[in-house]
């Protein structure tokens, strides 16, 4: 009986950590460079992720996938060719049935980035679904007219809520994570990472420095606590191997974070191809963010592709090897709870978030420069060295700083 409760116990937890995304739409309105962005901080049981093109629809597309799904049935943040970009977060606070749900969120976003070229175009298929829905969820959309907004998905409806409107968005952006404001408050979850974000995107526009950087470095990992006003970059100041276990709950960073992905979109009358998706693949607190553009002369990056002999792509599987030492604590169920914050900040800078920083503002620097120098045309060929520098360094500063090559997964 105890081994079916502590399955059971396990089974909730998973659950629980599947619909933890922190997410975020914002318009051009206040963003450093006029741009729109989307981002999904994504936490889930699916911990393995990868990045894939399609050519299947009516617009080419890129997306978040599950490592072992395939063939990419589901994506689970992307955008395509004509500027169109969508993303989702669970919610819990709007069905109030007893309805069975289907989990096809990421069905539903696929379908959308094949044939929507705009907002509208993603609103006449939620209004042509058959009711009920079987799905409870907040979708984030922007496109290259200058839209940007969350429609919150119920059984029966959904709520539209645009972030360029002053009046639903006075600093042009509108944050979700697992509730909507169209449910039932106090409901849900998410409500201390939705303090959290909300801060820091405050903070950042008032500063004028909100840009995919700021998002990643920022917010994706975040070290504060906004209900407990705990700091864990408070104990960067004990020496490296000390282990130092806090407990780890209700940050924008989770144990179950899969990936976080910004995807900038595009200036209304600017060309949909300037649009680009920066990538943190693996646990954000031990991975590098790489930018990506949808390109159909030039092949991805290999470190973000499916590799079929680890059955991961390298970059998350990467991480996912640099995250053990965050967590080294392993007995008990709630053992995930609790994490060696001295494996990520330590007075000697050698912890996985102070290594990863200068690392990944080089290739933000990189990226940035190259852009400014495209002035509005991504040029092929320099994607392709950049893509190339991207798969040498990479997988060189995992191995320089930690050892880690990627390596096969073994079945448990």
């Amino acid at each position: 009986m105890k081994k079916i409760f502590h399955i059971l116990l396990l089974i909730f937890l998973s659950f629980q950590a599947a619909q933890a995304c922190t997410t975020a739409v914002i318009s051009g309105k206040f963003t450093k460079d006029g741009r729109p962005m989307l981002w999904k901080h994504r936490d889930t049981w699916a911990i393995n992720n990868k990045i894939m093109t399609f050519n299947d629809g009516k617009y080419r597309y890129m997306g978040l996938v599950n490592s072992m799904d395939k063939s990419g049935k589901s994506i689970w943040i992307g955008y395509n060719s004509a500027g169109f970009a969508i993303m989702n977060s669970a919610s819990y606070n709007l069905n109030n049935d007893t309805i069975k749900q289907t989990g096809l969120e990421g069905r539903l976003m696929k379908e959308a980035l094949r044939n929507c070229a705009s907002i509208d175009d993603f609103e006449a298929i939620l209004k042509a679904m058959n009711r009920p829905t079987r799905l409870e969820a907040n979708f984030g959309v922007i496109d290259a007219n200058g839209g940007a907004a969350y429609f919150e998905l119920s059984n029966f409806g959904y709520v539209k809520y645009d972030a360029t409107d002053p009046v639903v968005a006075p600093y042009g952006y509108i944050i979700r994570t697992n509730h909507s404001m169209s449910g039932k408050l106090g409901k849900g979850g998410g409500y201390i990472r939705y303090v959290t974000t909300d801060n820091e995107f405050l903070m950042a526009i008032k500063e004028n420095r909100l840009t995919p950087k700021t998002i990643i470095q920022n917010c994706t990992r975040n070290m504060t606590n906004s209900l407990t006003k705990v700091d864990l970059n408070s104990f960067s100041n004990i020496p490296s191997n000390h282990p130092t276990y806090v407990s780890f709950t209700d940050y924008v960073p989770r144990n179950g974070t899969s990936s976080s992905i910004v995807v900038q979109g595009v200036k209304k009358g600017n060309s949909s191809k300037n649009a680009v998706m920066w990538a943190v693949l693996g646990w954000p607190l031990a991975s590098v963010c790489i930018p990506l553009w949808l390109n159909e002369k030039v092949e991805l990056p290999k470190i973000v592709q499916y590799d079929d002999n680890i059955k991961d792509s390298p970059l998350c599987n990467m991480a996912l090897q640099a995250k053990k030492s965050a967590f080294s604590y392993q007995w008990g169920y709630s053992s995930k709870y609790y994490i060696n914050v001295n494996a990520l900040l330590n007075s000697d800078n050698t912890g996985l978030i102070q290594l990863i920083t200068p690392f990944e503002n080089k290739i933000f620097e990189k990226a940035q420069f190259m852009i400014k120098k495209w002035n509005g045309t991504p040029v092929d060929s320099d994607i392709k060295e950049f893509y190339k520098w991207i798969d040498k360094n990479v997988t060189n500063f995992f191995y320089s700083k930690w050892k880690i090559n990627p390596v096969k997964i073994q079945k448990k």
